[in-house]
Formats: C-alpha cells, structure tokens, sequence
C-alpha cells in the first residue's frame, strides 16, 4: 500500500502532468471510468485556478486576451501549484514566470505589470502595523535620531521598472480613455505601493525618495537611509521626505 506522501505525489502527477500511473489503482470507477473521473477534477482545478489569477492579474489578461492567458495560466499552474490553501496568496511566481514565458518575449513589460498587480494584492492583504507619528518622533533625543532604525509599513512594495507600468496599468482600466497612448519609451519609473484605507494606492518617486526608502527596508539606521537617497539625488530634501512619510503614516516602530 502506498504511504499517504506518495498518493498525494501521485495525485498530483495525475492532475498536473497527465500522470496517472501511480493513482489508477487507488480510484474505484463509477459509471465514470477512472481516467474520465480525474478529468472533471483536473478541469475544476486548473478552472478555479485560472479564474484566481484572472482576478489578481486583470490588467495583464487584458493585455494578450483570455484566450492566451488562460494557455499561459495553465503552464504556470502546472509547474507552480498553490502551496497553501488560501487562494488570495497563490501567484507570487506569476510575473517571474511571465518575464521566462518564451511567447510572452514581444512584451518586455508584461513581466512589470503583473509584479505591480502582484503588489497590488499584497499590499491589500498585508498586516497591519502601528505607524510612528511625529509625538514618539519628538520623545527621542536628537542625537539619537541618526540611529534609529524604522521600517516601512507591511504592505508597502517598492517597484523599479524600466517601462511606464503605472500608465499602462492605468490606461487599462475600465474608466480609462482609450484614446489616450502609453508612451512605452516615458521610462523608466520607481514606484510605492501601499494600502490607504481600505484601497490600494501606488506613486511615482524620486530616485532618492526610493533610494531613502530601500535602505529602511534593507534595517539601515535613519541616517544611513538618508545618506542613501543624497547619493541617487543630491537635491533631495531630505525634510520633505520624511514629513511625507510620517503623514503618509508608513513609517513603523
């Protein structure tokens, strides 16, 4: 008899890869044969699945149509499964896999839009975290301040791209002009995205306001993050910069 492990391996074989070799034996027909039986629940499965990636990628699958990205969404099933049960984290790989995806080579920036909407996602089911305001700010000594490590709000991503993804993602949407083009060349851009609310947001920035707040998600000390986002953009104020933060209540303890 075969152990519990090598059943669900078997199983998995027969839905993914067409391999039912290890589970015929296991399955009693009905007036289904065995073989029809594993098609129903295969269809469900790669189903359920695309129709989850549909949801998180909808700009992308507006991009090269449901026709293609269901074929695209099928191999990515099939070679990146869901690990856990919660369908709202499944697709993590997706734009990894997009930017691999031989077919998908005449789109360089698909790969860009899909982590953007993958970010999106995140950003909305991301904990939530007790931001520092300016009165815990003001409780530390000065001479402190330099030292003082804070991070950057748990469903904040940080997106370099060198494609305009936040105007292609905009232009598709449903209230969008379509008469208005993406200049494909306006380029390169460096996003945020976080949740505000109960919505998801993301905005432009600088070089050093990205450059400031990558040193605080890579645990650099405040002046160390400073310093970063002096040496991408010289002109930065620096005051601003972390004014934006605190009212934007992003930076965490």
């Amino acid at each position: 008899m075969s152990s519990l492990s090598e059943l669900q391996a078997g199983f998995r074989a027969a839905l993914l890869a067409d391999d039912e070799r290890r589970v015929i034996a296991h399955i009693i027909p009905d007036r289904l044969g065995v073989t029809a039986r594993l098609g129903v629940y295969r269809h469900h499965v790669l189903t359920t699945l695309t129709t989850t990636l549909e949801s998180t990628f909808p700009v992308v699958c507006r991009l090269v149509d449901r026709r293609f990205f269901g074929w695209l969404a099928d191999c990515f099933i099939r070679a990146h499964p869901p690990a856990g049960p919660c369908l709202f984290e499944y697709g993590a790989d997706f734009p990894e896999f997009v930017r691999a995806f031989p077919a998908c080579a005449a789109l360089p920036w698909l790969a860009d839009v899909a982590a953007l909407e993958w970010a999106m996602t995140t950003a909305l089911c991301a904990p939530d975290a007790r931001p520092l305001d300016s009165e815990r700010l003001a409780a530390i000594a000065p001479s402190a301040l330099g030292r003082l490590v804070v991070r950057l709000h748990p469903s904040i991503t940080l997106l370099s791209s060198r494609w305009p993804v936040d105007s292609i993602w905009r232009a598709n949407q449903p209230e969008a002009c379509e008469t208005d083009p993406v200049d494909l060349d306006a380029g390169p851009v460096q996003l945020e995205v976080r949740r505000d609310g109960e919505d998801v947001v993301f905005c432009a920035l600088s070089p050093g306001g990205f450059a400031l707040r990558q040193a605080l998600v890579g645990g650099d000390t405040l002046e160390a993050a400073v310093d970063s986002g002096l040496a991408a953009e010289p002109s930065l104020d620096v005051a601003a910069e972390l004014r934006t933060l605190l009212d934007a209540r992003i930076l965490v303890g």
